[in-house]
């Protein structure tokens, strides 16, 4: 793992293996409140690839015990996964799962390195505890070159929205607000920018496809 980026996310690596070690590789093993709220994020994040795609590479960051997977396996016939994850405990999960899947490999690693068609990012930038906006703000938009600069066509990611209802907050989670990070991706990404909302939960998925 890199060592810098790796420290700043000591406590939300403690905060989800706690998760995983009560609930194990189930949606609420990885903090989401239920299986079709899991299975809602998929759909809206891979809308990234075209239905006509037949072959794609994608990466996973923050792939947890790899769900996501799962979600592709059915869905696809020809594509190649690997998930980056900074939790030991839920890599090793993964791996165990998907022992016999020739096309997926692992990472334990916070920094995504490997170049794909596609890289998705599901939730990572949700929990930030003590971190402040800015410095949340900085890690996630490095993040976000980072994807960019791993993704051949395209990446897509979710983060809440800064439009939740106010009641709903929480102050360790962080909330972006849709517009500016729509202006941020397409003034440093691509002028190819969607952001989907509406879809009954309280964030927004942003895709990014290069021109």
């Amino acid at each position: 793992m890199e060592d810098s980026k790796s420290e700043f996310l000591d406590g939300v690596k403690n905060y989800y293996n706690a998760k995983f070690e009560l609930y194990g590789d189930t949606p609420k093993g990885v903090d989401w409140n239920s299986a079709s709220g899991q299975e809602i994020r998929f759909s809206k994040l891979m809308q990234i690839i075209k239905p006509s795609t037949r072959e794609f590479s994608i990466n996973d960051l923050g792939c947890g015990y790899g769900a996501l997977l799962d979600f592709l396996k059915v869905r696809y016939i020809s594509f190649k996964y690997r998930g980056f994850e900074i939790s030991q405990e839920m890599i090793e999960a993964a791996e165990k799962r998907f022992e016999q899947e020739s096309n997926a490999r692992w990472f334990h690693s916070a920094k995504l390195d490997q170049l794909a068609d596609f890289s998705v990012a599901n939730g990572i930038f949700n929990v930030r505890l003590d971190k402040s906006d800015l410095e949340w703000s900085r890690y996630m938009k490095a993040t976000l070159e980072e994807m960019d600069k791993a993704s051949k066509i395209g990446f897509a990611f979710n983060v809440l929205s800064a439009h939740s209802d106010s009641e709903k907050k929480r102050a360790d989670l962080y909330y972006a607000d849709p517009s500016a990070l729509f202006e941020f991706c397409s003034s440093k990404f691509s002028n190819d920018v969607t952001v989907l909302d509406g879809y009954g939960l309280y964030e927004f998925t942003i895709l990014i496809r290069k021109t």
